[in-house]
């Protein structure tokens, strides 16, 4: 199986290299000092799980320079998905598969207007990874799971087949037969989040002790698990307050990489996140002030600053 990697930062970096330590065919494409940094040092990963160093690997920021792979495994920022998107055609041959391990739930939508219906698989990402330094992936915590599957549920050869090889690599993987509550479900959480950490600029400890804050996170993912069950996905009418147990559990200084992004003057993923709760609340009647005062406020921040 031959794999590319769009976007190598910390959750393409982190799996590509672990695939490509296992052995597998990985290519990666990056741009810029990190770039660099793995063309003259070669990749590294720091992590709790045992440090990785990959000096004989192919990186590029030219999709040509690959050609067609087996496997593409997605992960660029939101904003950039249509033209990372449209960049990589060269990966394609005729049974190319793709697979998102972005955040939003309207990534696959602009992949399948790309590549079409039957080569988008939809995935999911759990990590808590970024490049520590240009060429070096640090891996915060023990957790790192990939969840994918195809959107009928059925088991295809080549969701199986990247099953083995995270297996083989030490990654831990799930094939989903539902992969669309799954990604709905991490939605959920990940809006509550990023729009209470960085609206508020605090990390998740006291907005969970403050009372008002505490019931605005809740209302972000209640709205969220609302929108996406009138979408048809099955989540549970009690989603939210399970979720707002499951943040009580997160570490006092637990924060959002939308939060992250704000600090560095970064643009933000909000108009995919927050914002299209609102969106897709508006296409089914349903309302969504928590999310839309989030989008709202966060607006004049939405394309960073220029002296970022």
């Amino acid at each position: 199986m031959k794999i590319a990697m769009m976007g190598s930062g910390g959750v393409g970096g982190y799996f590509g290299g672990r695939l490509a330590q296992a052995g597998y065919d990985v290519a990666f494409i990056a741009r810029g000092s990190h770039l660099a940094a793995i063309k003259k040092n070669g990749l590294k990963i720091d992590s709790p799980l045992g440090d990785v160093v990959l000096s004989d690997i192919q990186a590029t920021d030219d999709p040509a320079e690959i050609g067609p792979v087996d496997l593409v495994l997605f992960s660029v920022k939101l904003m950039d998905t249509e033209t990372a998107a449209r960049s990589i055609a060269p990966l394609f041959g005729p049974n190319t598969g793709i697979i998102s391990f972005q955040n939003g739930v309207t990534k696959d939508d602009i992949l399948r207007r790309v590549f079409g219906k039957a080569a988008v698989m939809g995935g999911v990402g759990y990590i808590a990874s970024a490049i520590g330094e240009p060429g070096v992936i640090k891996h915060i915590g023990t957790m790192q799971k990939l969840v994918f599957g195809e959107y009928d549920g059925k088991r295809s050869d080549r969701a199986a087949q990247l099953l083995a090889a995270c297996q083989k690599a030490g990654i831990t993987a799930t094939l989903s037969e539902n992969i669309a509550r799954d990604i709905w479900e991490k939605f959920v959480f990940l809006v509550g989040l990023s729009g209470t950490t960085t609206s508020m600029r605090f990390p998740i400890g006291p907005i969970r002790e403050n009372p008002h804050s505490r019931e605005f996170l809740f209302k972000i993912m209640e709205e969220a698990a609302a929108v996406g069950r009138a979408h048809g996905i099955a989540l549970p009418q009690n989603y939210a307050q399970e979720r707002l147990k499951f943040c009580d559990g997160l570490p006092v200084d637990m924060t959002s990489s939308m939060h992250h992004d704000l600090q560095r003057g970064k643009p933000l993923e909000v108009a995919w996140l927050s914002g299209a709760v609102v969106d897709l609340g508006e296409a089914v009647g349903i309302d969504t002030p928590a999310n839309r005062a989030v989008r709202d406020v966060l607006a004049l921040h939405e394309q960073g600053r220029k002296d970022a």
